[in-house]
């Protein structure tokens, strides 16, 4: 089996982890992303019930015309009391918080909210029951966090490490995981691959102004 990992497209606000709907750019990337796998065969999108996450899955499924089906255990890591916040605000209020996650040695909750662990807990059972539902290709639309941990988890890494995995992912870039049926384990095949938004420089994360 192989999940094809989306993260979800451009919001309407750069504030943290605020529940808003999709940019226009938000909705061609998610496009893209649809146009880019809409040979695999994907049979099934499970996604986050968060606006941004949904509203990606429905522009990318135009290709598909797959079912759907929403998962709240698939919605971005709590950010707890930074959430709602900019990250002028973030670098000020919280500077000692992230003073310490940088050092990455120890999986340290966001204040008032998740670590890695606690997202991988409530994701895990969701990709084990993709993993034995006898579907081939899937394609689960979620968000950067989710996707770090979930990928540190899989290839066996400490989880205070997940944030090694790339500084920040682009929107509906890709990462890709096989399932193994009969040693019930998963492999990465690709990582954060935006191949398909490369022709649009409008649409990468270094050029959301």
């Amino acid at each position: 089996m192989r999940l094809y990992l989306i993260r979800h497209g451009r919001q309407m606000s750069r504030l943290c982890n605020v529940n808003v709907a999709l940019d226009e750019a938000g909705r061609k990337q998610a496009a893209l992303a649809g146009e880019r796998l809409k040979h695999t065969g994907i049979e099934k999108i499970y996604v986050s019930d968060l606006i941004r996450a949904r509203q990606t899955a429905e522009e990318a499924n135009r290709f598909w015309q797959v079912p759907v089906e929403v998962r709240p255990e698939l919605r971005e890591i709590s950010f707890g009391d930074l959430e709602g916040l900019s990250d002028e605000e973030i670098a000020v209020r919280f500077a000692g918080f992230l003073q310490e996650q940088k050092k990455m040695d120890r999986d340290i909750p966001y204040p008032g909210g998740e670590c890695g662990k606690d997202v991988v807990d409530r994701a895990l059972p969701v990709f084990q029951e993709i993993a034995e539902s006898g579907l081939s290709q899937v394609a689960v639309v979620t968000h950067g966090g989710v996707i770090r941990c979930m990928t540190a988890h899989m290839l066996g890494m400490d989880l205070a490490r997940w944030r090694a995995l790339g500084s920040c992912l682009e929107n509906c870039g890709i990462t890709e995981f096989y399932y193994y049926e009969d040693t019930k384990k998963f492999t990465v095949e690709r990582f954060n691959d935006y191949a398909h938004l490369e022709a649009y420089p409008s649409l990468l994360r270094s050029n959301w102004k």
